[in-house]
């Protein structure tokens, strides 16, 4: 979730997937401000393309689960969990009749390993290791799996440094011994790490 991100959507040119525009003016309406950025959802959507089983946590309104779902094959199926019963609820509203592929369920993020494994994982709602419990890649993530981990300002050193120390969060995952990682940077002030599960 980034800070703002719902009105980024909205303030653009206009050129939003209608399931994502939709979902960002629910947020909007319901005064949710922390969806992922458009830069976000363009990476999710083409990261999507190669999956067939895709798992969210941290649903919100379903921005970047709309995302998801616009570049999703018709054989894949996405799981998103969202702890907030309101926004949960609304969501797979949302979803229910535009995208019958896709279950939103209320829970902790530990709730989506049972949904696992999966070809494609976005922790965007807990399991980042931003200060709460990191996800384990070698349970959630088949052979070759891919996760994203997002809301990181690019690094300009290594280490790349958080509030004037090294970033551990960040340190976990791009030197995490089952993955093989990468940080893209998507705008000025917004990194993602893409990190695949290895194979050997």
């Amino acid at each position: 979730m980034s800070l703002d991100g719902t009105r980024a959507h909205l303030r653009g040119p206009g050129d939003l997937p209608p399931l994502v525009e939709r979902a960002a003016r629910t947020a909007q309406h319901l005064g949710f401000p922390y969806s992922c950025r458009p830069e976000q959802g363009r990476l999710l959507r083409a990261l999507a393309a190669g999956a067939t089983r895709i798992g969210e946590t941290g649903t919100g309104l379903g921005v970047g689960l709309g995302w998801l779902v616009t570049g999703m094959r018709d054989d894949a199926t996405a799981v998103s969990v969202e702890r907030d019963p309101g926004r949960a609820e609304t969501a797979a509203w949302l979803f229910s009749e535009l995208a019958p592929q896709v279950t939103v369920e209320c829970g902790d993020w530990k709730d989506i390993a049972a949904h696992g494994p999966f070809d494609l994982l976005v922790l965007d709602g807990g399991g980042q290791g931003k200060g709460d419990e990191a996800a384990d890649p070698v349970e959630l993530l088949r052979p070759g799996g891919v996760l994203v981990v997002d809301d990181f300002t690019p690094a300009a050193r290594w280490p790349p440094l958080h509030e004037g120390s090294p970033d551990l969060a960040r340190l976990h995952w791009l030197e995490h011994p089952a993955l093989r990682s990468v940080e893209i940077p998507l705008a000025p002030d917004l990194a993602a790490l893409v990190c695949t599960r290895r194979q050997d």
